[in-house]
């Protein structure tokens, strides 16, 4: 099969590999989707980060967003049948911690924890192997670039917006209108959050954004005849940036909610007093999301009507993958997939 590398440098190295065999409580996916994430630029594309286990790529297929229809099973497989139409959660944990537990695999520090595509491989193949406990079942409507948004930009929005409370008594920013931005507008308006305000320096993303409905209105932050002003209830960042965390630091109202999603370096409070203490905001981190949040999310999206896929704005087979991850990198589109097996 062909199977898609990530050697750094911005390149993208296409090899004719094996196909995987299942082994006990695995399965083998015919892969029909695997989007790109920013995290996948930022730190495998570009250039490998170094020093955080986390974050560290093994020389694997590349992919931690798929979506695809089970194969084959391996020995004690039990759940999942040949046809069934999953995504997978990416990251696989010792299943033992109390992280794994409470499913948030993410949170594993056990030698053992090993995410798709990072440190073992992922979807960017026509088929992958992935353990029966990692699988979540997709509904009928669901579609699979659907499931593959949801395995962990839609994941990961819906986890820092649960954080937060999100409801129809509160208004919502979202800073930054990348695929993860879209995903908070879209979802925190399923929540009933209303109104809804994009921030993005890219007038190709607020329209998209404006396109999509993730948003109620968008505007440029770095325009000086912007004023940004301290009345929205949640403000999520989803730039990963300093200056981007600043922005949705200074929408939040009296009371309000801050939650940090995008990855990144540089959050800066300069007096702690006056604008975290007297103004008595919440601060939320918040790093993917659990197992079973992602199973809800799944199940929630037909009763929304609600498809993810909705913020994918190109999609190329396997043998153009270069070309996808070129126009990822850019940052100026929505989602980016890949589809390795049309269905």
């Amino acid at each position: 099969m062909l199977g898609v590398y990530l050697p750094g440098d911005s390149t993208v190295d296409l090899r004719r590999i094996e196909d995987p065999a299942p082994g006990p409580g695995q399965v083998v996916i015919a892969v029909r989707a695997s989007t790109i994430c920013g995290s996948d630029i930022r730190a495998i594309y570009r250039e490998h980060v170094q020093g955080d286990p986390a974050e560290s790529y093994q020389n694997v297929v590349a992919g931690h967003e798929p979506a695809g229809q089970v194969v084959s099973l391996g020995d004690g497989v039990s759940r999942l049948q040949v046809g069934d139409r999953v995504a997978v959660y990416h990251i696989s944990g010792c299943g033992q911690c109390d992280d794994c537990i409470s499913g948030y695999q993410i949170s594993c520090t056990s030698p053992q924890r090993a995410a798709y595509g990072w440190q073992r491989d992922g979807g960017h193949a026509e088929f992958m192997l992935a353990d029966e406990r990692d699988c979540i079942l997709l509904p009928d409507g669901v579609t699979y670039q659907d499931g593959a948004c949801v395995a962990c930009g839609f994941g990961t929005a819906y986890e820092g917006l649960l954080r937060a409370g999100v409801s129809g008594r509160d208004s919502l920013a979202v800073v930054g209108l990348g695929p993860v931005g879209l995903a908070a507008g879209l979802l925190g308006g399923k929540l009933g959050a209303t109104p809804r305000i994009g921030f993005d320096p890219s007038p190709e993303r607020r329209e998209f954004a404006l396109r999509v409905g993730a948003v109620d209105a968008a505007v440029d932050p770095t325009d000086p005849a912007h004023r940004v002003v301290p009345e929205w209830h949640v403000a999520v960042d989803c730039s990963g940036s300093t200056a981007g965390r600043a922005t949705a630091l200074a929408t939040l109202r009296t009371r309000g909610r801050l939650v940090l999603i995008g990855e990144g370096h540089g959050f800066q409070v300069e007096e702690a007093s006056p604008q975290l203490i007297h103004r008595q905001l919440t601060v939320h981190g918040s790093w993917v999301t659990n197992l079973a949040h992602m199973r809800e999310l799944v199940e929630r999206l037909p009763a929304w009507g609600l498809h993810p896929e909705v913020v994918v704005s190109h999609a190329f087979g396997l043998q153009d993958a270069d070309e996808a991850y070129r126009i990822a990198d850019a940052g100026q589109s929505g989602k980016v997939a890949i589809v390795p097996n049309p269905a």
